[in-house]
């Protein structure tokens, strides 16, 4: 790592600057055994016996002639053994404590008394040494992701790892305070080179990695400010059905058992959306004799051919981008294609192309509400293509499936849903018109078998799932959730 330069402002010691600079240093790389610094006439080094203690042993070295050599050989003759004074070329240099001695209290004194001789600089230059390097077990963190019932872990030098759990973060002191070099030393192991090779060259970088008996995980690494951080996403080996996943199981094999069209999973980073599609994949898997093609960036969840056989494409590996996946699928046999995410225009206009041409096309977007998906997927596109683009979405966008994770009374979290079917004419022509409000005034006829967050997590709460607290703090329409808990609430009359 390169040195940092800070300004220190004016400081009484040179133990003041090595503590400022081991509180920066922690920050960037970790915890240092051994910290150099220097500015102008002076330069020092600090060293600990290990990473938890004070630092006991400093060197100085102070480039001074006439007043200031004077009244640092006078200092020196009365130091005794706490420091080690020599000098070569009008440059002091203090060892403290000196060889004959043990006592760091005394040398911290020394070092003290040192910087009083002369007004210190402001500004300093300095890096660290020494830095923890035994190797992190990945093994062990995928261990502790299963007792911690974690989703997430992030390692980023200066602390403990850093566990998600019911979507708050907890620091857990399973293996220490970590360094830049443990988490480039975990990177560089099981990273594939050529993601390895991106990190480099990128500073970025996102693989899957199988922990045999255990799971899986997405790994995502990134710098900040010129240091590693590594993400964990965890993700179980064996991949969870609709009942196990708390989701209505007739409504999710419904979904599941459309031959054609589009079907979307939408929801905000970290909702569920992957497990929900792997879920989706593996009840079709499991029930019907087809050919699935995946195209994916990563590949997550890893599928074994049941009832039908899988085909699973990873972005980069296996084929260049998810627009020349979904072309090529059409050619490849597919009964039923997953895309990883539909991220831009060409994706989108691919997608609904096989959705229109008898595929059962499932994919993931980001969106809060199962109603503006639409005006979503017509925001990747420029006015002249938005007209066309909302009339194929009519004849090809069959269902959204949009979930939240909510607190679970008791501890954990449970899926709440909002899921909209093209099953009526008014939610048909709400999609043709890019009429939101249409959409889910559409979503609540008795005829369409759709169903609004509010009256799911309405159903969350009278099944003592969820806290009242909970499921108001989440209901997208307060007013309307309060009606329904009454029995007051009038569903609008389609018009």
């Amino acid at each position: 790592m390169a040195e940092m330069i800070t300004g220190m402002g004016l400081q009484k010691s040179i133990r003041n600057i090595v503590s400022m600079s081991d509180e920066a240093l922690r920050k960037a790389r970790g915890v240092p055994r051994k910290v150099m610094g220097h500015a102008d006439i002076v330069e020092f080094e600090a060293e600990r016996p290990d990473y938890e203690k004070d630092f006991e042993v400093f060197t100085l070295r102070i480039t001074a002639l006439g007043e200031l050599a004077d009244k640092l050989t006078e200092v020196a003759a009365g130091l005794g053994d706490a420091c080690e004074h020599t000098v070569e070329n009008g440059v002091h240099t203090f060892v403290c404590p000196g060889p004959n001695s043990q006592d760091a209290e005394a040398a911290r004194k020394a070092v003290d008394l040192l910087s009083e001789q002369f007004t210190l600089p402001e500004v300093w230059r300095f890096e660290g040494a020494k830095y923890r390097t035994d190797p992190i077990s990945m093994e062990m963190l995928f261990k502790a992701m299963l007792q911690y019932r974690a989703s997430d872990i992030h390692l980023t030098p200066g602390k403990n790892p850093i566990f998600r759990v019911d979507n708050q973060t907890h620091s857990a002191d399973i293996v220490g305070v970590l360094s830049a070099e443990q988490i480039l030393q975990l990177l560089k192991l099981i990273a594939p080179p050529k993601h390895w090779a991106e990190f480099e060259k990128e500073k970025q970088t996102s693989f899957s990695y199988h922990q045999r008996g255990l799971g899986y995980a997405r790994a995502s690494a990134f710098t900040k400010s010129g240091s590693p951080h590594l993400t964990i996403r965890y993700l179980p080996e064996k991949i969870p059905s609709f009942e196990e996943l708390s989701m209505p199981g007739d409504m999710m094999r419904e979904l599941a058992d459309l031959n054609d069209g589009l079907l979307l999973i939408v929801g905000m980073t970290g909702s569920g959306k992957t497990t929900t599609a792997a879920a989706l994949i593996d009840w079709i898997n499991r029930n019907r004799t087809c050919h699935i093609l995946t195209i994916e960036d990563p590949v997550e969840y890893v599928h074994e051919n049941k009832k039908a056989f899988i085909s699973q494409r990873s972005l980069g590996d296996d084929v260049a981008s998810f627009v020349v996946g979904i072309r090529g699928a059409l050619r490849q046999d597919p009964d039923v294609i997953l895309i990883g995410e539909m991220r831009d225009a060409d994706t989108i206009r691919a997608a609904i192309n096989a959705a229109s041409t008898g595929h059962l096309v499932i994919s993931t977007l980001h969106s809060n509400n199962a109603s503006g998906v639409v005006n979503r997927i017509i925001s990747f596109f420029d006015p002249v293509e938005r007209d066309l683009v909302r009339l194929q979405l009519q004849d090809s966008l069959r269902g959204v499936i949009c979930q939240k994770l909510l607190p679970k009374k008791g501890g954990g979290r449970l899926p709440a849903l909002e899921v909209m079917f093209s099953d009526i004419k008014m939610i048909s022509r709400g999609i043709a018109e890019g009429d939101a409000v249409m959409i889910r005034m559409g979503m609540q006829q008795g005829l369409s078998h759709s169903m609004l967050f509010e009256h799911y997590m309405h159903r969350m709460y009278e099944e003592d799932q969820i806290t009242l607290e909970t499921a108001r703090a989440y209901a997208p329409e307060v007013s309307m959730f309060d009606q329904i808990l009454m029995g007051t609430y009038t569903a609008p009359r389609a018009v």
